[in-house]
């Protein structure tokens, strides 16, 4: 499979997006913002679910950035920044739209009641793969109704 790129505009876009990075893991090492240019990154290893079609008795994931432009403020709850060694799971991204918009809140829902919060001017969001796939035997599971 081609590297995946994908571009979020809209809060159905980060819809998208959101459904490619979940389970997605990264170390507190791979957080970096840019307070000046309003940017920040994440250096994921995403479990590619566009690949885990049930069948598999392997799967797969791969080395990603995720990006987030026109960033305010970020915030964090329920880890340790100051740890680089820390490894967090990504469940999900949501936005929060602030009075009529685009202005709003993307907040990073992580494993352990854990969040990180983005405050932006509007959803500007980027995933690309930089990197090869790499075998897992580990499929990520959800309760029921999650």
């Amino acid at each position: 499979m081609d590297a995946l790129k994908l571009l979020a505009l809209d809060e159905e876009d980060l819809g998208v997006v959101s459904a490619h990075v979940q389970d997605a893991v990264f170390k507190v090492a791979g957080i970096s913002y840019d307070p000046r240019r309003g940017q920040l990154f994440l250096v994921i290893n995403r479990f590619v679910w566009e690949n885990a079609d049930g069948k598999r008795r392997s799967f797969e994931r791969r080395r990603a950035v995720l990006s987030f432009k026109r960033v305010v403020a970020v915030r964090s709850l329920g880890f340790d920044r100051g740890d680089a060694e820390a490894v967090l799971d990504l469940l999900a991204l949501r936005f929060s739209i602030k009075g009529e918009g685009p202005e709003g809140a993307i907040e990073l829902v992580l494993a352990g009641e854990a969040s990180i919060m983005l405050d932006v001017e509007c959803i500007e969001v980027q995933l690309a793969d930089t990197g090869g796939a790499w075998e897992t035997a580990f499929r990520p599971r959800h309760p029921e109704g999650a």
